[in-house]
Formats: structure tokens, sequence, C-alpha cells
């Protein structure tokens, strides 16, 4: 059972909720602002919302019909039945409980509860909760219009990146915005390596995603696309602060990306991309960790 509820969690996933949340943490400590409670608080409600929108996910696609036999990836717990469709259903209700509940004590150690920034916060915070339920869920789920990625880039780059960085400082920079962009665009890039493997049961269930508009050529070209701004928007904020020895450092990360990009171009198929969404995650965790040790240290 507890093997079920894992595979549903989608592991793989998790280490784009930890970089959009340590690449905000590192940038508030690169501008003399480090809260470790705020840190804790913020990776444990990210976690939660990631979590909740893989379930809901799971959910909404079995009902839908994208997840069926036609599916070319990894089999989906409801889908293959490990998991009942009410089961499903109330652990979304749990872990939107625990994502509002943990986002509640993190503003309480940051912000304060009461004040104009709370409420501010409070709204952005509930619009991830039903972001993360209305992707696949609902008579029109947005994720089912291709609006998966705008979706995505906002809450795991500009939203994520820049609400940790102020929620530590109480301020904000609008350099912060070009890593915060490069992690939105490599989030972004896995929803879209999910979404070109899933092309043919997508397209036959009437999800519309970026890839079914665009066509697998495309597509891909779309992924490189995003990628390369990705990794530009990064060194770009290291030379405004003239970084020149954490470029070197970050550049490391993009050896990763490279390879990432080789593989789902010589891919012949949609079962050779599956690997490359853990590839991608994980190396843009890395690119975050380097990122910080490397403004940090140097």
């Amino acid at each position: 059972m507890l093997k079920n509820w894992l595979e549903a969690f989608r592991l793989r996933t998790l280490p784009l909720a930890l970089s959009c949340i340590g690449m905000g943490s590192f940038l508030a400590a690169f501008y003399g602002n480090f809260s470790i409670s705020v840190c804790i608080l913020s990776l444990t409600t990210t976690l939660f919302l990631q979590i909740l929108s893989n379930l809901a996910n799971d959910y909404g696609d079995s009902v839908h019909g994208a997840d069926s036999a036609e599916r070319e990836g990894p089999q989906r717990s409801v889908q293959r039945g490990s998991i009942t469709s009410k089961a499903m259903f109330n652990s979304i209700i749990v872990f939107a409980i625990l994502s509002f509940i943990s986002g509640i004590l993190l503003l309480h150690f940051s912000v304060g509860i009461g004040s104009t920034t709370f409420y501010i916060f409070l709204g952005l915070g509930l619009a991830a909760i039903a972001a993360a339920i209305a992707y696949t869920n609902g008579k029109r789920p947005y994720g089912y219009s291709g609006l998966g990625d705008i979706s995505v880039f906002l809450f795991f780059g500009l939203l994520g990146v820049c609400g940790t960085y102020f929620l530590h400082s109480e301020s904000f920079e609008p350099l912060i915005l070009l890593p915060a962009a490069s992690c939105g665009l490599f989030a972004t890039g896995v929803l879209n390596i999910n979404n070109i493997r899933d092309i043919k049961s997508d397209k036959a269930a009437g999800k519309n995603s970026i890839p079914v508009r665009l066509g697998k050529k495309n597509a891909i070209i779309y992924h490189a696309i995003l990628i390369t701004l990705g990794c530009l928007s990064s060194i770009t904020f290291l030379i405004i602060n003239e970084d020149y020895n954490a470029v070197l450092i970050v550049s490391i990360s993009f050896m990763f990306f490279a390879k990432h990009l080789n593989k789902v171009y010589q891919s012949k198929n949609s079962i050779d991309l599956d690997p490359q969404l853990k590839f991608l995650a994980l190396s843009t965790l890395l690119f975050v960790l380097l990122f910080g040790i490397s403004v940090l240290a140097l």
C-alpha cells in the first residue's frame, strides 16, 4: 500500500519544488537576508503542493480518459487500479488541507498574520492550491487547453522564486526575475517532456497540450528553446553582478542540460523520453545548488 502511494506522489518530480524554493532562499542569502524557518516552511508547503498536483493529475486524467490503455508512459495509480478513485479524491483533500496549514504557518513566521502582505500571499497560496487541482479536474481543466506551461512557469518560476525571496526579506530585487525565469523555464521543460511522451493518448482524450498542438518535431524545438533561455537567463544575472567565477561553476550544470537535449533529439519513441523527466528535474536541482554555492562562496 505504501509503495502505491509513493508512486502516486511521483517523487521524481519533487526536485522541481525544491529547486524554486532553493533558488529563492539562495538569492535571499546573496542579498543579505535569510531565515531558516522561512526556508523550511517554504520547502514543506511547496512539497505538499507538488504532491497535491500529482495526485490531482492522476485523478483528473483518469476521469477524463487521458490515462488510458493507449498511454505510452508509466501507468498511473487510478488507471491501473492500485488506488481507488475515492481514495485518490480523499488524498487530494488531505494534501490541500496540509498545503493550506503549512502555508499559514509560513506566513505567520515571515510576514505575520493580519498584515496586508499576509492577505496577498494568502490569495496567492489559495490560487496555487486551486491551480494544482484544476489542471486536470473540473468541467474545463486548463491543462486540457494547453495552459499548463504558463502555470508551471509562474508557480515554479516567477512566483515560486520571487515569493520565497520576499518572505525572507520583505523586499523585492528586480534582477532576481532572471534566475526565477530559469527555474520556471526548466520546470516547464519537464512538463513539456511529459506532454511530448503522451501526445498520442492526450490527443485521443482531447487534451490539447502544447506538444499536441505543435506536433512532436516542433515540440522538441520548443523544448530546446526553453532549456536554452533558462541557461541564458541565469548567466545574464551572474554577468550583471560581475560574478564570472560563478558563471564557470554554474556552467557545469549546462553539460547535463546539453546531454538531456541530445537524448531528446535522438529519441525514437515516446518511451525513450520517460527517463528524461527525472533527469531534467535532477539537473535543475543541480543547477540551483551550483548557482547557490557559487554566488555565496565566491
